[in-house]
């Protein structure tokens, strides 16, 4: 694991690197980095996979992948303004089919009652974010409709992922629940610090350093 260690030592660094570059308005550099860091936690995933081969982490593997590139068009469209809006939206259908790629690996372990609770709750707080963003939030026709499907998609895995834990806690799903949760809560920060109307350099360091960590965490429970 001590090459996990460093792995994840590296990754920080350059997510860090980004977080500057990005706030300095350097919009090449911060894609570089920004794709370097993401690559750091593919790899973390492609190594749990190669130790432990089986269906759930092929799948995990391949959402982190999608995330990755994510990553990478959600920070293009500074590059490519005209073009900004479809990029932005192809960076969050990839983001979503990485959150139904995790959907896809979380279902199986999701043995028992509580499953359908935790599916009504997700969507249920789902709901009730997307009825405050629409009412508070000037957000255009495209963004609403993805919006409902990715953010029902987030809150729906993230509340399985709290059910598992809970449930049938192991290093494996404790550390997933964590690594979901941050990944949630980052995309709530996100949407905010978008769609406000105030956006503060304060908030989208948070919301990166916990997308990141969140993303580590995903990989890293592969292990397990």
């Amino acid at each position: 694991m001590n090459k996990i260690y460093l792995l994840i030592a590296l990754g920080c660094i350059l997510q860090g690197l980004f977080i500057k570059s990005e706030h300095e308005n350097k919009r090449i550099s911060a894609v570089i980095l920004k794709g370097l860091a993401a690559f750091v936690f593919v790899t973390i995933g492609f190594i749990a996979y190669r130790r432990v081969n089986n269906a759930f982490n092929k799948v995990f593997f391949y959402g982190l992948a999608f995330g990755m590139i994510g990553d990478i068009l959600l920070n293009l469209r500074y590059i490519f303004e005209k073009q900004s809006q479809k990029i932005f939206l192809a960076g969050i259908l990839a983001f979503l089919i990485g959150h139904i790629l995790y959907l896809a690996g979380l279902l199986p372990q999701a043995r028992g009652a509580f499953l359908w609770p935790c599916i009504l709750l997700g969507a249920l707080a789902a709901g009730l974010l997307l009825a405050y963003i629409f009412k508070t939030m000037e957000v255009k026709k495209a963004f609403k409709i993805f919006g409902v499907f990715y953010l029902g998609a987030v809150f729906i895995m993230t509340a399985i992922a709290i059910g598992i834990a809970v449930v049938y806690p192991s290093r494996r799903s404790i550390l997933y629940c964590i690594g979901a949760i941050l990944f949630t809560a980052s995309d709530v920060i996100l949407i905010f610090n978008t769609f406000s109307g105030v956006s503060r350099f304060s908030r989208r360091v948070v919301n990166l350093s916990m997308y990141y960590i969140g993303q580590i965490l995903i990989a890293v429970s592969l292990f397990f």
